[in-house]
């Protein structure tokens, strides 16, 4: 789908993935070693009280999720950033997530008739549709006719 495609309202939900302790330690070991990521026994003395997956982990599985849809990859132009990140709720071994995203604005450039900015308001889900993750994203999407 292309920039005029995604019009204020426009909804999408990705596929699930699960995510195992070995990929949430692994993923920790690499990228977040903080004790409640990586042991057992310093995450139950947490304010967690278990183990639990980095925020950072959520965020890229979300992204990869969203990718997988491809919903939006053949127009992508990149992403000046991210705004109002909430980690809502904690994510443990064998939570499934999935992602639904939701146009919230579409706004051509002035500048540049090629392309246009869409605002996609992300909520994180796992398999209990409880929402674990929020986060709002500017995507830079070229125009069908462009």
């Amino acid at each position: 789908m292309f920039f005029d495609d995604l019009t204020e309202g426009y909804s999408f939900e990705t596929k699930s993935r699960t995510l195992t302790e070995d990929a949430i330690i692994g993923f920790a070991k690499l990228w977040d070693p903080q004790p409640f990521h990586l042991d057992h026994e310093a995450a139950a003395q947490s304010a967690f009280g278990k183990l639990i997956a980095s925020g950072y982990h959520t965020l890229l599985t979300s992204f990869v999720l969203t990718l997988e849809t491809e919903i939006w990859n053949e127009a992508s132009m990149g992403s000046p950033g991210m705004d109002e990140l909430r980690w809502i709720a904690p994510v443990n071994p064998g939570d499934s997530l999935r992602a639904r995203g939701t146009v919230r604005s579409s706004t051509p450039s002035r500048s540049r008739t090629d392309r246009g900015r869409t605002v996609v308001y992300y909520e994180v889900l796992n398999q209990n549709d409880q929402v674990v993750m929020s986060y709002l994203t500017t995507h830079i999407l070229r125009r069908r006719n462009a």
